[in-house]
């Protein structure tokens, strides 16, 4: 809880801090959506209100965020997709799941690479394996061999079909042998609550809002999905060590409808970039175990295509499909 009230600090400082001032480039002229497609208290919203204020404070402008979740941030991305792309309606959303949704979706109402411009990716974290202590399990081998024991008994929550946390799961699924059950929650703030009460036994949890509950006991970490051992938590292993080559990670992007004039998508990835620069924005996205990448928006969005790719790989070795 520590770790989300210094978040909660942060944000209000921010807040107060807001000066709106003069801008001679003449955009923005009025308020931004900023479209959010998770619910409020996960890491994608907290650092999207971050950055919300940081942007307006120097655009000149509120930046609003609008929370739209469902169907693994897909109704939210649709909502972006789909409007005027004037660079009055934005969209924060996690790198992952956009990329996921290219692959696993029959209908996907908008096209991930051409309806979305990547602008920049203000924030990146690696995921970590937590379960419920009742299982009594404390290392990755134990939960193998506690599952294998149980096949398709024991349950693993997602942030909803077809998210980075669900992913991530199929992907330990295939690494392991193992058989899980799968139980989907609209976002990571709900699944990590379901988790805490016991309606799931394991999740792929974004850092931020697990590392309350695991100091606090109520629940178990694992093991963490960097490459390494992370200096926050030197004690913990990095999955790898148990499953090698398991990397993953709930990195944060800004995005705009695709078609959005040029200058404007450079003005925003400039005004990003600098926001991230902050003491401030660097506090918050430190809170959230989180780091800013310095990417150009090129750069970026080349980033995003890889993603695509790669969780293509994932979703068709998996055989998901959704309607």
């Amino acid at each position: 809880m520590k770790a989300m009230k210094a978040a909660s600090v942060l944000l209000a400082a921010m807040l107060l801090s807001v000066a709106p001032q003069v801008n001679a480039q003449g955009y923005p002229s009025r308020p931004i959506r900023l479209v959010v497609p998770w619910p409020p208290g996960g890491i994608t919203d907290v650092i999207s209100r971050g950055l919300g204020i940081a942007l307006a404070e120097s655009l000149g402008q509120q930046v609003i965020p609008d929370n739209r979740p469902g169907a693994a941030g897909t109704l939210g991305v649709a909502i972006a997709a789909k409007a005027n792309p004037d660079g009055y309606t934005l969209l924060m959303t996690d790198v992952p799941s956009h990329a996921i949704s290219a692959s696993l979706y029959t209908k996907l109402p908008y096209d991930p690479l051409k309806d979305i411009e990547p602008i920049a990716l203000p924030s990146r974290s690696p995921l970590v394996l937590v379960v419920n202590p009742k299982l009594g399990v404390k290392t990755i081998p134990q939960l193998i061999e506690y599952a294998k024991a149980r096949p398709g008994q024991l349950s693993f929550a997602s942030s909803g079909p077809g998210s980075i946390t669900h992913l991530t799961s199929e992907r330990f699924i295939r690494d392991t042998g193992v058989k899980l059950l799968h139980v989907p929650y609209k976002g990571g703030g709900p699944a990590t609550t379901a988790l805490v009460a016991g309606e799931a036994g394991m999740y792929f949890a974004c850092i931020s809002a697990a590392i309350p509950h695991v100091k606090a006991g109520r629940l178990t970490l694992l093991g963490i999905t960097s490459p390494k051992r992370s200096p926050l938590f030197p004690d913990i292993p990095a999955v790898a060590e148990a499953i090698p080559g398991f990397e993953m990670g709930c990195n944060t992007g800004f995005f705009a409808p695709g078609g959005t004039p040029k200058r404007i998508v450079e003005r925003l990835h400039a005004e990003v970039m600098k926001a991230v620069g902050q003491p401030r924005m660097k506090d918050l996205l430190a809170a959230n175990s989180a780091e800013a990448a310095l990417y150009t928006q090129a750069q970026f969005k080349d980033h995003v295509a890889k993603e695509v790719r790669d969780w293509g790989e994932v979703v068709r070795g998996a055989g998901l499909k959704v309607d």
